[in-house]
């Protein structure tokens, strides 16, 4: 592998913390208008520097650009170690012909254009986290990072140097804090258009009786650590869309996954042949409510209407409602107006729900647009998913958090 001038950041270690550090952390969450990716900031090397990194939820590693600096506190992780081996594939090997002190060879992926990088080390160093408007949370430890070259920057955020995993594998940032800390296995998060949170470990720092509302469905993941849920069925205003083959779910789909939960994938799409169906579902449940549909589309979407004149609610645009019918008839993903209809400018509006193709692996891919101000829980002990209604219906949003120095609740709005 050609040799880096500047080693730099896959976030993969022992997370090690004082015995007076926060068992939480929570992360705000901003959204780029441009690329609808959702970032956060971190803080490393020696001194810190502050950098972006795009936010993916299923993510298995976390990787940088390496920075035009040097960094003090800086170790490259050799080939021959037990970080470089936890760090690839177990069915990876070492060559015999390496010497013990070669540097561990990590290939980072952008999750978002689905690059590998053709070049990629593994090192260790400090991270500092700023995780509340007056807190720090800091390792006492060091960390171990990928570091990759400029070039898989593309595709990313203008603002962004890396992607920070949150993925089941033992190489995402939210293992190596779990694995560190004494707290409860959760990850939480909201999305917001604008802004909003990731919160790792316990949730008694979030003060609000919409925790205690949350709606369970089990948590599915795959081969690659990803996270899903079956949906058995989808409604549209009520009314149970066919599909053929008949089964959405895992069980009774050939490809991959279930319905895959992706903070990377802009707007929620589906398998070809089931968007379809869902499509014309919808249109039918449109029309019956007297919308009035634009011949001409907007990229990427396919199916608009004249938004002039449409009642709106708390939730948005009164539209057909969606349903994603999960393990029984009462457990449901509701999605109202705001999280189906994306307004293109004043006087249209298009669904936000797209075709991936036939190619697609997972039959849905539930993305950022329809999480927003939807508030998530993945739970690991009891490998659950929970999930609110859309919080605009209770007068708040993901937006809405107010930050104390660990107190965390939300405001109405």
């Amino acid at each position: 592998m050609a040799s880096l001038s500047i080693f730099l950041p896959l976030f993969f270690s022992l997370l090690s913390v004082t015995s007076s550090s926060p068992n939480t952390l929570l992360l705000p969450i901003t959204k780029d208008p441009t690329t609808q990716q959702y970032l956060t900031t971190i803080s490393h090397g020696t001194p810190f520097v502050s950098t972006n990194v795009v936010v993916d939820l299923s993510g298995s590693v976390f990787w940088l650009n390496c920075p035009s600096r040097k960094s003090s506190s800086l170790f490259i992780i050799p080939h021959r170690s037990l970080q470089c081996l936890t760090a690839k594939s177990h069915s990876q090997t070492w060559p015999i012909d390496q010497d013990q002190h070669t540097p561990c060879e990590i290939l980072p992926k952008n999750t978002i254009t689905g690059k590998v990088s053709t070049e990629g080390i593994l090192v260790e160093d400090v991270l500092e986290l700023k995780s509340t408007k007056d807190s720090i949370f800091q390792p006492t430890l060091d960390f171990f990072f990928a570091c990759s070259t400029s070039l898989l920057l593309n595709g990313l955020s203008n603002d962004a140097k890396g992607i920070v995993g949150f993925g089941r594998s033992r190489t995402s940032f939210s293992s190596q804090f779990f694995n560190s800390v004494d707290s409860q296995r959760k990850i939480t998060f909201c999305l917001s258009s604008t802004s909003g949170i990731v919160l790792l470990g316990q949730n008694n720092v979030l003060e609000s009786e919409i925790f205690r509302s949350l709606t369970f469905t089990p948590l599915v993941t795959n081969q690659n650590n990803e996270y899903f849920i079956n949906v058995n069925s989808i409604k549209i205003g009520g009314k149970k869309v066919s599909f053929n083959p008949p089964s959405l779910s895992q069980e009774g789909y050939s490809y991959e996954g279930g319905t895959k939960l992706s903070s990377v994938v802009p707007y929620t799409t589906m398998q070809s042949s089931i968007y379809a169906n869902f499509k014309s579902a919808f249109l039918k449940a449109a029309l019956s409510m007297n919308m009035s549909r634009v011949v001409t589309s907007v990229s990427p979407f396919e199916i608009c209407f004249d938004s002039k004149g449409v009642d709106e609610s708390q939730a948005g645009p009164n539209v057909p409602v969606i349903d994603f019918v999960l393990q029984s008839e009462m457990v449901k993903w509701r999605i109202y107006g705001r999280n189906s209809m994306v307004r293109v400018n004043d006087d249209v509006m298009c669904l936000g729900i797209l075709d991936g193709g036939d190619e697609q692996k997972n039959p849905i891919v539930i993305g950022g647009y329809q999480m927003e101000d939807v508030l998530v829980q993945l739970d690991f002990e009891s490998s659950m998913v929970g999930f609110s209604s859309s919080l605009l219906i209770k007068d708040t949003s993901c937006s809405s958090f107010r930050f104390g120095s660990m107190d965390v609740q939300f405001q109405s709005s």
